[in-house]
């Protein structure tokens, strides 16, 4: 896709901020660096970490390393030492490509990484590792690559599952076919004067779908931020004319409270803002769209689907739902217990997706691929229904995943973490409902018999062992944690727990 935008409109710009490149200026970075992957030994089948905040290099980066044939496994740059070291060792990386900010957490696990041969280092130059910039210098030689689309592998999308972090194998054809699904939604009317506020992640699916996918194949400009910050958001908007951006609920809740940044820019050409990976707040999004007449529509997927499986057209938007499936996607709604039963309209059930964006499994993991991709259909976790009319409406989860900020979270991860400390006996990770967040992961502990801690001592154990977003938010100290006969973590009566408190508040 980059290719056929950049010999169609080759002086179009792309990036508008923080530098100018156009399509074509881009492509001919990504072919240097590309080559210089080539030799430095990096070949089809590789797997490549990358690794640093939004950025020019980062999409040059993508696509170098989709270039020389070896998959891309993103990374957040907010990760401490041991969430690098299994990212990059349960990928199998042999070369990461890293901001200096990231470099400062690599090196200190780098020595565990017998795998890692190479690291690529934008902005700095550090012993043992290659300058980005240097690279970038090589002449451009790429050999004739051949893809197969539909099995060669273009990212392993990490994602937090109940059982722990899991990588999502999604091949060229997946991302591909979401990007066409998605750019060719009814609509939504994306054309190539779009100009596309990008500050959600690209290391997450969501984002690097939205803000660089889509206005690749679009041949729209995009507008970079780092990371949000909301009067710099403002700002950019007024002053590239941004038409579109997507986002999460925090971000509209956050701008809702700033009226008057609001009303002191001009937010004109907005055409609407798209908000996903956790449910909107109707309340909220109306009041926005007062403040601002700005129109918010609402999509949902996730990482197992490239991600985009539904999303609400401009014209027919309803406030609460998350739209109709996007074209080439069958959707049903199934019993939960054993999903072999579809359910009539207005029943809630569990949403099982079929469509090209389909993930092909999760990467050396059969068994877990085998309980989600079940006859050719991906079974969510999520509970939903669907109306006459064909729109879907989100309910709740049936998995134990947390959604954090429209981040996922793994509670297995964070409950591994919490049990290296020699005064718990036995603890349990279980989101807690939040007005703004959506959730916030909450830890049940029991402690060995006699023990004594100070609960901030958890929250610093587990705050320098994974990225802030994963935090634990709420300690509570408990006599027992609830397990089956087998020794199986009930989390689910816990969750329960959780969320009656909630609703009597």
């Amino acid at each position: 896709m980059l290719d056929d935008t950049a010999g169609a409109h080759p002086n179009k710009p792309f990036i508008l901020y923080p530098k100018r490149l156009t399509f074509g200026e881009l492509n001919a970075l990504v072919d240097r660096l590309a080559t210089a992957l080539l030799h430095q030994g990096v070949k089809k089948g590789d797997v490549v970490g990358l690794q640093m905040w939004n950025t020019p290099e980062w999409i040059i980066s993508f696509f170098a390393i989709l270039k020389t044939g070896a998959t891309v496994t993103p990374m957040n740059p907010t990760y401490k030492g041991r969430e690098v070291r299994y990212q990059l060792e349960d990928s199998g990386a042999v070369a990461v490509i890293v901001d200096e900010e990231s470099y400062m957490v690599l090196k200190t696990v780098r020595g565990e990484l017998r795998g890692l041969r190479d690291v690529i280092v934008v902005g700095g130059r550090y012993p043992d590792t290659r300058s980005f910039e240097e690279l970038l210098k090589t002449p451009p030689n790429l050999p004739e690559l051949k893809i197969n689309p539909s099995e060669d592998l273009a990212v392993i999308q990490y994602t937090g599952t109940s059982e722990g972090v899991k990588g999502c194998m999604l091949t060229h054809s997946n991302l591909v076919s979401n990007t066409i699904q998605y750019s060719s939604m009814p609509g939504l009317e994306f054309t190539s004067t779009d100009v596309v506020l990008a500050h959600l992640p690209f290391y997450h699916i969501y984002g690097l779908m939205a803000n660089v996918c889509t206005p690749v194949r679009m041949g729209m400009s995009i507008v970079i931020q780092k990371r949000f910050e909301i009067e710099k958001f403002l700002e950019l908007v007024e002053r590239f004319r941004c038409t579109f951006s997507s986002t999460v609920m925090p971000v509209i809740t956050f701008l809702s409270s700033y009226p008057e940044l609001l009303q002191r820019r001009d937010l004109s050409s907005v055409r609407f803002i798209q908000q996903a990976a956790m449910p909107s707040i109707p309340e909220i999004v109306r009041k926005f769209q007062k403040l601002t007449g700005i129109q918010v529509i609402q999509a949902y997927g996730l990482s197992e689907a490239s991600p985009f499986v539904a999303v609400n057209p401009l014209s027919q938007s309803i406030v609460d739902s998350i739209g109709p499936p996007l074209p080439d996607t069958q959707i049903k709604i199934v019993d939960p217990e054993t999903g072999t039963r579809e359910l009539p309209t207005a029943v809630v059930g569990e949403i099982i997706v079929r469509g090209p964006q389909v993930m092909k499994g999760y990467w050396r993991r059969p068994k877990e691929t085998a309980k989600v991709l079940r006859g050719g259909w991906l079974y969510t976790g999520d509970l939903g229904r669907r109306d006459a009319n064909g729109y879907l409406y989100f309910v709740d989860r049936k998995k134990e995943i947390i959604k954090y900020m429209g981040f996922t979270v793994s509670p297995a991860e964070l409950e591994s973490v919490l049990r290296g400390h020699p005064a718990v006996d036995d603890c349990a990770v279980v989101g807690k409902p939040d007005p703004v967040a959506g959730e916030i992961p909450k830890a049940f502990v029991k402690l060995r018999e006699g023990a004594e801690i100070k609960e901030e001592e958890l929250y610093r154990l587990v705050g320098s062992n994974v990225a802030g977003y994963k935090k634990i938010r709420e300690i509570e100290l408990v006599d027992y944690i609830p397990r089956s006969p087998e020794g199986m973590l009930q989390r689910k009566k816990l969750l329960k727990k959780e969320r009656m408190r909630a609703s009597t508040r």
